[in-house]
């Protein structure tokens, strides 16, 4: 890994000093000498507005300017991570940073220049072309030449460049002449091409959660210089939950909402200006539904979970559309899918964990709004399967006895048998292999007293399951149990 460099002003360095040679520093960019300290002024080249420019958006004043104003993506930058790391030792390459829109990709790059005192140049893959790239680089080598200043290349939606365009950053990406942080909406292995893939670190950002959205809008409330805070602003907790849950995990639709509704909010008695659910309905043109994170959230959740049960995919699906439209987390509804497979349906379909594991895979790659679709055809899938919950009975039995203090030994012959003693304690004597008997299966108790947890169901494949298991169990137990119906499984 290669290293940001200190700023020349200060280190105690030699004019025409070979750089390599003399700082050991493989990321400063090649070139044969060191020129002269500069007279010019190394005017720093950030963030910050130009003066007489049109007032910036609330989302655009309010981005972080330090690791610790940023919210959200701990597993980057919190204090332990590793990239906080890198960049706090300025020891890091070029990088490309990939998740939904709003999640801090444009913001984490303009804290990581401010953090290590690079100039921030960035371009949009969109409208720039190879003529801007040259003339960025150029600026950047000519930076580093006359005042000893890095320079961040921060290019957004990175995706958008064609090959052509990525093939043109690779040189100076190599030399160090810019380090290159890419921003992107799509996954960069298959949007970026593999030689400048190979060159950064690619890390991924995710949408934020409701409590980081929260923490966002609390502080533009609350920022006098910034934010709103030197306007009569009110919102009410409503509106706050709605703008929240409405986002969608986008920090900047958050924001951009809030202003809005400022601007045509009205005023109360006492001059305050009341942001409440109605302005923000017209604002995110849908309407608010009851699905808040009290009893509407549980009650919906239930009645999904119910319809499943049910085998009803038609109120299945309609209760996971309001959930949807609701702003819930789509994966808090994988996981219930993927819970009602294995609890509901059980071995009577075991297809339907699989398709409820993949939708939860599909939903957490592709995110939404596609999302929805996997979620709909696993749900769809789950309600019209066969149904049994033997397996989830079975287990909350078993728990069920343990908690209750009815507590079995291992018996001796099923104990680990595999360190130097175990032979003269008896662990593992009188062991049956079962591939050595017939069938591939043995006489032998592997409980020290009879227990009977599973009872198949005569549903779908469980049925089946259910006829081979009284075979086995009359092997290997030579007994089988009553069923809870009265008849011998």
């Amino acid at each position: 890994m290669t290293a940001v460099p200190r700023r020349r002003s200060e280190e105690k360095r030699a004019v025409h000093r070979p750089q390599a040679a003399a700082t050991g520093d493989l990321f400063a960019p090649s070139s044969e000498t060191e020129p002269a300290e500069s007279p010019l002024p190394n005017k720093p080249e950030d963030l910050a507005e130009p003066e007489n420019a049109p007032p910036a958006p609330l989302a655009w004043r309010m981005r972080p300017r330090s690791f610790e104003e940023f919210v959200g993506q701990e597993h980057l930058i919190g204090p332990a991570a590793l990239l906080r790391r890198a960049v706090e030792a300025e020891r890091f390459s070029s990088l490309i940073f990939y998740g939904p829109p709003g999640s801090g990709k444009t913001a984490l790059a303009g804290v990581i220049a401010s953090a290590v005192g690079a100039a921030f140049v960035p371009l949009n893959a969109v409208t720039a072309g190879v003529a801007d790239l040259r003339a960025a680089i150029r600026d950047a080598s000519l930076r580093w030449r006359t005042g000893g200043r890095r320079t961040i290349l921060f290019i957004d939606e990175i995706h958008r460049f064609n090959r052509a365009q990525q093939d043109a950053l690779l040189p100076d990406v190599e030399r160090g002449t810019v380090i290159l942080i890419g921003a992107s909406t799509q996954n960069p292995f298959f949007a970026v091409i593999p030689a400048l893939a190979s060159r950064s670190l690619i890390y991924e950002l995710r949408p934020l959660g409701d409590e980081e959205i929260e923490t966002i809008v609390d502080r533009a409330l609350a920022d006098r210089d910034r934010g709103l805070g030197s306007f009569p602003v009110r919102m009410t907790p409503e509106a706050r939950g709605f703008v929240v849950r409405s986002s969608g995990g986008d920090a900047r639709r958050a924001l951009n909402a809030l202003e809005m509704a400022t601007a045509v909010a009205s005023p109360d008695s006492e001059g305050t200006l009341v942001i409440d659910r109605a302005v923000l309905e017209e604002i995110f043109q849908k309407k608010a539904i009851v699905y808040d994170s009290g009893d509407p959230h549980y009650d919906t959740a239930s009645a999904f979970i119910k319809s499943l049960r049910g085998s009803d995919p038609d109120a299945a699906i309609y209760w996971m559309a309001k959930m949807i439209v609701g702003g819930e987390d789509p994966l808090f509804i994988a996981r219930r899918l993927v819970i009602s497979a294995a609890e509901d349906v059980g071995n009577a379909d075991p297809r339907a964990l699989q398709v409820a594991v993949a939708a939860f895979h599909a939903v957490r790659e592709i995110g939404m709004p596609e999302g929805r679709i996997p979620l709909a055809q696993a749900a769809a899938y789950i309600a019209c399967a066969p149904k049994s919950n033997a397996a989830y009975s079975a287990i909350d039995a078993a728990v069920s006895e343990i908690e209750s203090g009815r507590v079995l030994a291992v018996p001796p012959h099923l104990r680990d048998a595999s360190y130097p003693s175990a032979a003269r304690l008896g662990a593992g004597k009188g062991y049956v292999y079962p591939h050595d008997a017939p069938g591939h299966v043995a006489r032998q108790d592997y409980l020290p007293e009879s227990r009977f947890y599973y009872f198949p169901s005569d549903q779908g494949e469980e049925e089946e399951i259910g006829k081979r298991l009284k075979h086995l169990r009359r092997i290997v137990r030579g007994e089988a149990p009553r069923d809870p119906g009265g008849e011998e499984g």
